[in-house]
């Protein structure tokens, strides 16, 4: 298998993580990894706000609700938001198919550098969206769509979500018909 499927299959949810620092140069390079993927239109209406101060980590915290507290022991975070002033216009809905597909390259990338990560979701629930909008002092054209908390993983508290098997289910998959 080679190190693109093997990233893929092999990924998890990290929700426990170690004190060791994520260097700039890494972030930057997850960073780099979301922005590569592909937009509709090539609009990139993505805007990514990176979190390393623990006060700041922990009021994200408080503003979600309890599947975030995960990032109290994050290294860094980056809240993902729409920014619809980039959108397509006649299409502008597309950000989150966009920033989704940011965040999973984000989320291989870091799994491809031993870094782990956690989607936490905000879109499109308001009681989400506006806490987080409020804290960072978003304009109306940035909307919080999610929260990724990185860090190195903590193995000696079992780290990570177990992957569910079978990972390939067969009856998932129809051809050329339901």
């Amino acid at each position: 298998m080679n190190e693109t499927l093997n990233s893929i299959m092999t990924r998890k949810s990290i929700r426990k993580f170690t004190d060791k620092p994520v260097s700039d140069e890494d972030i930057c390079t997850i960073l780099k990894a979301g922005m590569s993927g592909p937009s509709a239109c090539n609009c990139r209406p993505w805007s990514f706000i990176v979190v390393k101060d623990r006060e700041m980590l922990n009021k994200m915290a408080d503003a979600k609700n309890q599947y975030s507290d995960l990032l109290r022991k994050a290294t860094f975070a980056v809240l993902v938001c729409g920014d619809l002033e980039r959108a397509i216009p006649n299409a502008p809905e597309y950000w989150v198919i966009d920033g989704s597909i940011a965040i999973e390259n984000m989320i291989l990338a870091a799994h491809s550098m031993g870094i782990g990560s956690c989607w936490v979701g905000i879109w499109p629930r308001r009681e989400n969206i506006d806490p987080q909008a409020e804290l960072f002092k978003l304009p109306e054209s940035a909307v919080p769509h999610s929260i990724v908390a990185f860090g190195y993983p903590d193995e000696s508290e079992g780290f990570g979500t177990p992957r569910q098997k079978p990972e390939w289910e067969e009856s998932q998959v129809h051809y050329e018909k339901w």
